[in-house]
C-alpha cells in the first residue's frame, strides 16, 4: 500500500500544484487508450447482455439509467443490486462508456444499474447529487420487477462517482420519501473518490464547469457531514485509491476514514500498480482484489 500525506498550507491553494495534482488525464498518457477501450467493451457489454436501456428516473436531463437484469432461474431469489456512478469531474463522460463493468458482476448473480446525471456547468454538484439520491429512491422503489433485491443495494462510483457513492450512503433516506428505508444503500465503495471539496473548488482547470461556491463545498463534501449511521452491519464504505495516483488523491481517500471513522470505513487503502483509469478495469476484472472486494460488499 502507498503512504499519503497532509497537504501543506503552502500548497494548498497554489494552482500550478493543484492543476499538477487534479489534472489525471495531464497525469496519465495512456488515458485516451484507457477511455477508448471503455467506449468498445461497453458497447460490447450492451450487445451481449440482456439490458433495458435510457429508462427514466425522472423528467430532467441526463435523468435515465440503463438495467442488466441478474442471471436468474425461475423461482430464485432477488439479485444483490449494484448501482455503479460514473466519474468525469462532474462534468463529462455518460454512463454509456461504462456498461463494460456489468459483465462480471452480472455473471456473478448480480443486478447492475448504472445511472446518468446532467453535466457540469449546466447543473451544480449538488444538483448532481439530488438527481442520483433520485435515481436511487428510483432503483429501490422499482428494481423488484427487474429481479433485483431493494434490500441489498451496494453503490460503487469512481472518482466524481466516489464521491456521489459516499454522500449515497450518508443521505437520510426516510427524508426524501415515507416509503424509504433508513439504510436505503446496504453499503457503498467510493473508488479514487473526491471526499474534500475546497481543493476542487480552487483547481483552476476546473473551476470555469464547476463554479463550486463555498457553501457547495460545506453542503458536498462527504468528509464535512457526519457519519453515516451504521444498522444492523449496513452503512459501511469501502476507500480505495490506485497507488500510482497523486498525493492529493491519496489523501482525499485516507481522508474520508479520518472523518468517518474506521468502523464505518473498515477498508481504506492504495491499491499498488494502478493509476487513476487502471483502477476502474481492475473494478471489472475477475480476480483482482478490488474486484473482490466489490463482491464482498455485494454478498454481505
Amino acid at each position: 500500500m502507498t503512504q499519503c500525506r497532509s497537504m501543506s498550507k503552502s500548497e494548498q491553494f497554489d494552482p500550478v500544484w493543484l492543476d499538477r495534482e487534479y489534472n489525471n488525464r495531464a497525469r496519465v498518457p495512456a488515458h485516451a487508450v484507457h477511455l477508448e477501450r471503455w467506449a468498445r467493451d461497453s458497447a460490447l457489454a450492451r450487445q451481449r447482455l440482456p439490458a433495458l436501456l435510457d429508462v427514466r428516473y425522472g423528467h430532467g436531463h441526463g435523468e435515465s439509467l440503463d438495467i442488466f437484469p441478474a442471471v436468474r432461474s425461475p423461482g430464485a431469489s432477488l439479485a444483490p443490486v449494484l448501482v455503479f456512478i460514473h466519474g468525469g469531474w462532474w462534468r463529462s463522460l455518460d454512463k454509456a462508456d461504462h456498461s463494460f463493468v456489468a459483465p462480471p458482476f452480472v455473471a456473478a448473480g448480480a443486478c447492475v444499474v448504472v445511472p446518468n446525471y446532467a453535466l457540469c456547468p449546466a447543473v451544480t454538484i449538488p444538483d448532481i447529487t439530488l438527481q442520483m439520491v433520485h435515481a436511487l429512491a428510483w432503483v429501490h422503489r422499482h428494481i423488484a420487477a427487474h429481479g433485483g433485491d431493494p434490500d441489498r443495494i451496494t453503490v460503487a462510483g469512481h472518482s466524481a462517482g466516489g464521491h456521489l457513492s459516499a454522500m449515497m450512503l450518508a443521505c437520510e433516506w426516510t427524508r426524501v420519501g415515507d416509503d424509504l428505508p433508513p439504510s436505503l444503500v446496504k453499503n457503498a465503495m467510493s473508488i479514487s473518490g473526491l471526499h474534500d471539496l475546497e481543493p476542487v473548488r480552487h483547481t483552476p482547470f476546473l473551476q470555469d464547469a464547476l463554479r463550486l461556491t463555498p457553501a457547495q463545498v460545506g453542503m458536498a463534501s462527504p468528509a464535512y457531514l457526519p457519519p453515516p449511521a451504521m444498522r444492523e452491519g449496513r452503512g459501511r464504505l469501502y476507500a480505495l485509491a490506485g497507488g500510482q495516483e497523486s498525493s492529493e488523491f491519496l489523501r482525499q481517500n485516507q481522508l474520508i476514514q479520518d472523518a468517518w471513522g474506521p468502523r464505518v470505513v473498515p477498508v481504506c487503502a492504495a491499491l499498488d500498480g494502478l493509476d487513476h483509469f487502471s483502477i476502474v478495469e481492475a473494478f471489472a476484472q475477475p480476480g483482482h482484489r478490488l474486484h473482490a472486494m466489490a463482491r464482498e460488499l455485494l454478498d454481505a
